[in-house]
């Protein structure tokens, strides 16, 4: 529902957030965050979880399947909480959808440029978003930077078994960050939405004077930034909600999300989709 007020237009209608599995919980912390009054629907894919491995055909078509779901809500805006899906699907979803469509690699291109000092950025991700080399192509569009990629598909499963840190994730972490560092970059961009599970650990093994771009809190002030441009945030007064739907296992995706989600998780439904 859109109301004017006396200084200003207020939309209470919810912000659609998905992803693969849990790690779009990340960028639904920060939004929460940046953005306390808003109504937000989640939206994780676990019965095609992960999709950094999948087609950008099948990617695609998962992606309007979620999204044609979060519709149904009426959201005001959609956030694409998925490296990937950002990477394969957000043009199409541009074209078809009649809502703002936010996916989290501009944001967190423009972060890292912003951070960068000498022009070498690197950047970690799924198979799926560095093949798509869609962090290059972004970065380069706005200014000519060196790019430097590193695919780590053993993140994703390191953070969901909650080994964030310890010797087993200092070593793994130390052997997909070596190439990078030997091109003397100075910003990383954690191009995957679980990555920031393990900051910690990627602080201690890249060192203090490179800059981790966390595109999650970048997505978050890209919204709020859009929202209010739009005249679209929420009433500060409305009473607002967080629901969380997925695909598959809804006691699996609670359990683990709460490592992802700085607030309590409330129940979570199974929703059945057409694949």
């Amino acid at each position: 529902m859109q109301v004017r007020t006396k200084n200003r237009t207020v939309n209470n209608r919810p912000i659609g957030i998905f992803d693969s599995g849990f790690g779009g919980l990340t960028v639904m912390s920060a939004i929460v965050e940046a953005l306390p009054s808003e109504s937000l629907i989640y939206f994780g894919d676990t019965a095609h979880v992960p999709y950094g491995s999948k087609s950008k055909d099948i990617v695609i078509k998962y992606s309007k399947e979620i999204t044609s779901f979060l519709m149904k809500f009426k959201v005001k805006l959609i956030v694409v909480a998925c490296n990937t899906a950002s990477a394969f699907a957000l043009s199409t979803l541009r074209k078809t959808l009649k809502v703002p469509v936010i996916g989290v690699i501009e944001p967190g291109s423009k972060a890292a440029i912003y951070a960068s000092k000498n022009k070498k950025i690197g950047v970690i991700g799924t198979e799926g978003t560095i093949n798509s080399e869609s962090y290059v192509r972004e970065i380069n569009r706005i200014s000519r930077y060196e790019v430097y990629q590193q695919a780590c598909p053993l993140f994703v499963p390191l953070v969901e078994e909650g080994w964030n840190s310890g010797e087993i994730a200092d070593s793994i972490v130390k052997k997909y960050i070596k190439p990078l560092l030997d091109k003397k970059i100075d910003t990383l961009v954690l191009g995957c939405t679980h990555y920031p599970l393990l900051r910690e650990t990627l602080k201690k093994n890249v060192g203090r004077s490179i800059a981790l771009i966390d595109s999650a809190k970048a997505t978050a002030q890209e919204v709020k930034s859009i929202l209010e441009e739009a005249c679209l945030l929420a009433d500060l007064k409305s009473r607002k909600f967080l629901k969380f739907y997925v695909s598959d296992n809804p006691k699996k995706f609670q359990a683990i999300g709460s490592r992802f989600f700085s607030k309590e998780m409330p129940s979570v439904k199974k929703i059945k989709m057409i694949s």
